[in-house]
């Protein structure tokens, strides 16, 4: 695959809807030029300047130019009030006609966000210019505050309302310049998941900035070490500048068991460690995708080729997909999406579906994602929202019931997803086509997406994805936009690497979600005697069980038992912190690796939660916690993402924090000498409370802040987490007449989670 850098999106595969209506031809309305230098790097402060030159229509009194970025865009926002501030923004008129500027939060999709640059009490003739500065240094601004995002051509959009008549046209002239990744701060050492015996697998190693930009690696010599046998395993790797992921194929394990790897630097110190190589056999392996997210042609940044580039060759994906807004997508960049997965899918190596979201309004059903097994097929679009192009408007689905019907005889699954419009699992459904819910994205977390469906009776199984913007599916770093939360995996188990195996694990629901870590999970329900599994849902398909005496993750089983013994085996990433054992959802029980006697002098303190289920769902925390009685001797933070929010400790005993939540959680890990006479006292915007640490035992303890979920979590844990590792078998009850969906939330030290799909116990 090859990178396609250094060119903005061509205007025929996006989805922008510019007014019809134009007062001349193309270049009658002036032109525009970008000054700056040729390239720059993230969160680095600018100052950029943008002439533009009236056209052969002037531009008239209270007449305008509009300057606009994306969406994705998470650096400084343009302000015009204080020049000593950062982003000051400044216009000036080559002819001394006087300027009103203004900057709209909320401009147009996707570009986002405007500076608008009006003319008050004059004109410009054709020829005048108006000369804008954005990061004003003159008078004391630092300058405008570059992105967090690594992006091959970041765009400034121009329009114009030459005639004053409120009617913007975008001028033809293309302003962008390359933003660069800062220096790598992390490795990481990416293994597959579950593989059987002798089959061949490669390990991925990438770079990373501060943001989870993909970096230009230190050149070293690393060595590789594991603790097991590995096939093919070289001593040495030497990544190259220029290569921000490099690719060890051909390897292969003989023998079942887990290992993990190694690198290390020069000094022979470990740079970082693989997640968990687990080595089995069984009928299926574990494939490792993210299945939903978009790049530049529609809401995001960068290309669909740089999207798919960065899904194998730095986040070492098994399989993906591309999920642009149906109101978006035009007929252009449709065949762009079809040929661009024909082209990539192979399988046994990397595995691409063809795709789209479908973004209908949550009043008639809201976002779910559309996986099509072949190339060719009609896409069934929730609107033309965006798309002036109407010859395709008799193939629209506008409701969710109109999709399922459009969609009967294809052959697809249907994702439900919390994005901009969430998922109503109440509103429709068709277990024909809809086989899961996905639970975590860098939207947020969200459970109750699945409980909810539980309550309507839906059987369907979990995925986490990222439906990131910033086009880097499967390690979706969230930035410092609102988007508060990592991006998650899903891990398919399927018998090869195939779009038909996969689809049947999407049928059948063998999959597991993560908030973007790896580990392996393996979630069994055996029975005492026979029990009926059934390949398709019993209640919509007329479908002959087969007798079995176990059921794994997404089965469908009926049995005839008061409980069941749960299996649980877990080979993790980072020690194991507990795994909550759930029907439906209810806590059954919580598992984990120490006791009561065990606990130390380590409290982690983790706020999370969100107002309600809809768009405007983000939760903003402010406050602090002050501690009396003692000191804190290291403050870690858990899960937090955006580095500009507020995180400080003064004098070991006051911290104050302010952060996002969108059901996810963040935190802090505190380590104390003791915790014997130490009181904190909380105060946030949301909750306050007096905790005596010393009190605290086995189970967590909550201050309720009301919304959906929010809270403030205080847990108390051992000085120190080791094991990775879990085998336990639980007797779960059942409850009679009603389903019984079986399944675990598995929380890591990390601060990562994952959630299996559950097995459905019906009576």
């Amino acid at each position: 695959m090859n990178r396609q850098t250094g060119k903005p999106i061509s205007v025929n595969q996006m989805g922008d809807a510019w007014p019809s209506v134009q007062p001349g031809k193309v270049g009658d309305y002036g032109t525009a030029v970008l000054g700056m230098g040729s390239t720059c790097e993230i969160r680095s402060y600018q100052s950029l300047t943008i002439t533009y030159t009236a056209g052969k229509f002037g531009l008239d009194d209270t007449g305008a130019i509009r300057i606009a970025h994306r969406f994705v865009h998470d650096g400084g926002k343009m302000q015009t009030e204080d020049p000593k501030a950062a982003n000051y923004v400044t216009a000036v008129s080559s002819c001394g006609t006087p300027l009103n500027l203004y900057v709209e939060p909320y401009s147009f999709r996707p570009w986002l966000i405007a500076l608008m640059i009006e003319v008050k009490g004059g004109f410009l003739s054709p020829g005048d210019t108006i000369r804008v500065t954005i990061g004003d240094t003159s008078e004391g601004s630092p300058g405008f505050l570059i992105q967090t995002i690594a992006e091959s051509a970041f765009q400034f959009k121009v329009s114009v309302d030459a005639c004053a008549t409120g009617h913007f046209v975008p001028l033809p002239d293309e302003l962008y310049f390359p933003i660069e990744a800062a220096a790598p701060k992390y490795t990481r050492l990416i293994a597959p998941g579950l593989r059987r015996p002798g089959e061949q697998f490669s390990l991925g190693i990438r770079f990373e900035d501060k943001w989870g930009n993909p970096a230009d690696p230190i050149h070293h010599r690393y060595k590789l070490t594991a603790d097991g046998l590995i096939r093919g395993l070289p001593n040495v790797v030497e990544p190259y500048t220029g290569r921000t992921g490099t690719r060890i194929v051909g390897l292969s394990i003989d023998e079942p068991g887990t290992i993990r790897v190694s690198l290390h630097a020069p000094d022979g110190s470990v740079v970082a460690r693989s997640n968990p190589i687990v080595i089995a056999e069984a009928p299926f392996a574990g494939y490792w995708g993210d299945l939903h997210g978009q790049s530049g042609e529609t809401i995001g940044i960068n290309s669909i080729q740089e999207y798919m580039n960065f899904a194998y060759e730095n986040a070492f994906l098994d399989v993906t997909s591309h999920q642009a807004n149906d109101f978006q997508i035009n007929a252009t960049f449709w065949q762009v999406i079809n040929d661009t997965t024909a082209a990539l899918n192979q399988d046994g190596e990397f595995v691409v579906f063809p795709g789209y979201e479908w973004s209908g309004n949550s009043p008639v059903g809201g976002d779910h994602n559309v996986f099509f097994r072949h190339e060719g097929c009609t896409i069934r679009r929730s609107s033309h929202a965006l798309l002036p192009d109407r010859s395709a408007i008799q193939t629209h689905a506008n409701t969710l019931p109109d999709l399922f019907e459009a969609l009967q005889d294809e052959d697809c699954v249907l994702f439900s997803h919390v994005g901009g419009r969430p998922a109503d699992v109440a509103y429709a459904h068709d277990a024909k086509l809809k086989t899961a819910v996905e639970i975590h994205s860098n939207w947020g977390t969200f459970e109750w997406i699945l409980t909810d469906s539980f309550e309507q009776g839906h059987r369907v199984g979990v995925v986490s994805n990222s439906d990131g913007h910033k086009c880097r599916p499967g390690a979706g770093s969230p930035g410092a936009t609102d988007f508060g939360a990592y991006g998650g995996l899903t891990c398919f188990l399927a018998s090869e690497l195939t779009r038909d195996a996969l689809f049947a694990s999407m049928r059948r629901r063998h999959h597991y979600g993560t908030s973007g870590n790896r580990l392996h999970m393996d979630v069994r329900v055996y029975f005492k005697d026979d029990a009926q599994l059934f390949e398709r849902d019993p209640a919509h398909f007329d479908t002959t069980p087969s007798s079995k005496t176990e059921a794994i993750m997404g089965d469908i089983v009926r049995c005839d038992e008061d409980s069941v013994d749960l299996k649980i085996q877990l080979e993790t990433e980072t020690p194991i912190e507990r795994v909550d054992i759930l029907n439906g959802a209810d806590k059954i029980k919580t598992l984990r690796c120490y006791g009561q006697d065990d606990l130390g002098s380590r409290v982690k303190i983790l706020w999370q939660g969100a107002e309600y289920r809809g768009r405007g769902r983000n939760t903003r925390w402010s406050g602090g916690f002050y501690f009396d009685g003692g000191v804190v001797q290291k403050m870690t933070p858990v899960n937090r993402w955006n580095h500009d929010t507020q995180l400080e400790l003064l004098n070991g005993r006051e911290i104050h924090f302010q952060a996002t939540t969108s059901g996810n959680f963040g935190g802090l890990e505190l380590v104390f000498d003791s915790l014997e006479n130490i009181k904190v006292e909380v105060k946030t915007n949301l909750v306050t409370g007096l905790i005596a640490l010393a009190e605290l035992g086995l189970e967590d303890h909550t201050l309720e802040a009301g919304g959906l979920e929010r809270k403030i979590r205080f847990i108390r844990l051992p000085d120190e987490l080791t094991q990775c590792s879990l085998r336990r078998k639980v007797k779960v009850p059942l409850t009679k007449v009603r389903d019984n969906p079986v399944w675990i939330r598995v929380a890591t030290a990390d601060g990562h989670l994952a959630w299996s799909s559950p097995i459905y116990l019906i009576d």
